[in-house]
């Protein structure tokens, strides 16, 4: 039997468990339905429910304080959206009823929806909005009408397009796309629309079917001629199995935006895992080739989904380099996929966990972030016990594009501009890495001519509040506390008075974007994150002497503290404020700046300051 909620939300890639304690649920009965059923699947997770049809009153406040909740779930109902109108189908043949019927719903959408997301905006709390299902079975007067404005199948999906572009327009709010596991599943095994009517939108349950045989549950026979067969009998009945689904598509949508166990890199070996047989032996010109057709396709497509999503993608093969490389178009035919599109390419004779350790040393990763495909059990099992915390997949082709690309690790909820160039940045990380290798290192850092831009963020809806978000909580190595942080923390952050100062990079050989996040409470440095990839340039020592400074000049006299708190990960940044002059206190891991603090000075790095609006 098919697990659905595995195959939608596949967790193979998934390390830390997700941790959800309370969630705050908004919406109709099929919000109560899942209450119910989430109580048995899963006891660890508490709830509360909002009752929302129409527009009734909603509560000024939750049941709980809102900082309890992890996230809300809001579900919309149709027949709210559509109200009761459309059970009367002649009327659809009126053009202008349809076309106000469908300006009403999507007016109603919108006010229900502004008033569903009141504690997101504001709280800023995550919060998931289940789509509409759309109905098995178009509901229109004659086949030339299907799939419009008189076909109550085509105003669902229009209105579920309505539904994704209202929550964009809120900050840390996201689509939990029902639709997909019904599309999935097959809307027979729980949609009621073959029973009741098309805008209820609700779960077929199997004791149903007592309703017919004992009406009034006080007679002791039936209550009709015929006895009706059980639900069973007639629909492959799996509500269950669809509420299943539905949390588990709760917490993929959670780890996606908390950014849990995310994946920066996924490293690939070649043969029998980019394409079928060895290269050396069965790509031999003039010689019949394997078959490329079906996963070496899916698989040569996904390094480019990954790519697009900014996830690296590289290559580490026991191969004859130059025999891969002249072999290359034989065995990825069509060409959709040339060693170019990887950001290091690592083939050799070498051990397989050599180079893949190369690899992330260049791009200045650990393990944990890195993803391995291969075939081989035996090559896969070594990687892992020379880098613990490397992931590795590959043992069935079958699973391998749908793993790299449906899994939460491999997901981003929102595409950053630093994310869509990683790829390029890192590609030039390589090679300043090289030319650092011949020059001495003070003549190297006086020719990158590196330029260091500090900007405050100040909110939400400023541009750059994305990429501090992804950067806090996908940074490891450089990441004096190890914190991660939800949107409601943050914003709460900054409305108590908390400051981010955050900074960009660029020398001569990139421009890396947004790097670094500096979190600061008054005269106290709560957090310093910093990507790796300008680690070394003396940039964030740089960087925390000209906060320093700028503290003390709004409060003269003060001592400025910051604090590590040791990690598993975060030895790069353990001396962070030694380097930067800071003493050591009495406590261990507290740093001091006093008043009389020196600002280090490094001649190679050009610092200014950018106005935001």
């Amino acid at each position: 039997m098919v697990d659905y909620a595995d195959f939608l939300f596949p967790t193979a890639l998934s390390v830390t468990p997700t941790k959800l304690n309370r969630i705050l649920f908004i919406g109709s009965c099929l919000t109560e339905h899942y209450i119910r059923a989430l109580k048995t699947e899963r006891p660890e997770v508490n709830s509360d429910f909002i009752l929302f049809n129409n527009l009734g009153q909603f509560p000024a406040e939750p049941p709980r304080p809102i900082g309890e909740y992890d996230l809300q779930y809001v579900q919309i109902p149709l027949r709210s959206v559509l109200t009761d109108a459309v059970v009367e189908m002649p009327r659809l043949n009126d053009a202008a009823f349809a076309a106000e019927l469908m300006d009403r719903a999507g007016t109603m959408l919108e006010m229900m929806l502004d008033k569903a997301l009141t504690y997101n905006r504001q709280h800023g709390t995550l919060t998931l909005v289940s789509n509409f299902i759309v109905p098995q079975g178009h509901a229109a007067p004659s086949l030339t009408d299907h799939d419009t404005e008189r076909d109550l199948v085509w105003l669902v999906k229009k209105l579920n397009e309505k539904l994704a572009d209202v929550v964009r327009g809120f900050g840390n709010a996201y689509v939990a796309d029902v639709e997909a596991i019904a599309a999935t599943m097959g809307k027979i095994t729980f949609l009621d629309d073959t029973i009741s009517f098309y805008s209820h939108g609700s779960l077929m349950f199997p004791d149903w079917s007592g309703h017919e045989n004992n009406p009034f549950w006080t007679q002791p026979e039936p209550g009709r001629i015929e006895m009706v067969p059980p639900m069973t009998d007639m629909f492959p009945v799996a509500s269950e199995k669809f509420m299943k689904a539905v949390f588990a598509q709760i917490d993929y949508l959670y780890r996606i935006v908390s950014q849990v166990d995310q994946v920066k890199v996924v490293i690939f070996d070649l043969d029998n895992t980019l394409w079928r047989g060895q290269i050396g032996d069965h790509y031999v010109p003039g010689e019949p080739w394997p078959y490329s057709d079906g996963w070496p396709i899916g698989v040569w497509e996904s390094v480019h989904h990954l790519r697009a999503r900014g996830i690296m993608v590289a290559v580490s093969s026991k191969n004859d380099e130059a025999l891969v490389r002249e072999r290359w178009s034989n065995a990825v035919n069509p060409p959709f996929l040339s060693l170019d599109d990887f950001v290091s390419v690592q083939i050799n004779w070498h051990a397989k966990a050599e180079n893949i350790a190369r690899i992330l040393s260049d791009l200045s990763l650990t393990p944990k972030s890195a993803v391995f495909v291969d075939d081989n059990p035996v090559e896969r099992a070594a990687c892992m016990e020379a880098l613990p915390g490397l992931r590795t997949i590959g043992s069935n082709p079958f699973q391998t594009r749908r793993l790299l690309l449906w899994a939460p690790e491999t997901q981003v909820a929102r595409l950053t501009v630093e994310s869509s160039r990683r790829e390029s940045m890192m590609r030039a990380q390589i090679d300043r890495k090289t030319q650092a290798k011949d020059l001495s290192r003070e003549a190297f850092l006086q020719g990158l001519g590196t330029e260091v831009t500090l900007l405050a963020v100040e909110g939400e809806t400023q541009n750059e509040y994305s990429r501090v978000v992804e950067l806090i909580n996908k940074t490891n190595q450089f990441n004096t506390s190890g914190k991660r942080w939800q949107n409601a923390e943050l914003t709460g952050f900054l409305a108590q008075g908390g400051k981010i100062q955050a900074f960009k990079v660029k020398d001569r050989y990139a421009d890396y974007g947004l790097v670094g996040v500096i979190l600061i409470n008054r005269t106290n440095i709560v957090q310093y994150v910093m990507s790796c990839r300008v680690l070394g340039m003396d940039i964030e020592t740089v960087v925390l002497g000209q906060i320093v400074a700028r503290l003390h000049e709004t409060r003269p006299g003060a001592t400025i503290v910051g604090t590590i708190n040791e990690t598993e990960s975060n030895l790069p940044c353990r001396d962070l404020y030694t380097r930067a002059g800071f003493e050591m206190s009495s406590q261990p891991g507290i740093f001091l700046a006093k008043p009389d603090y020196r600002v280090p000075v490094f001649k190679h790095v050009t610092v200014k300051t950018e106005v935001t609006a």
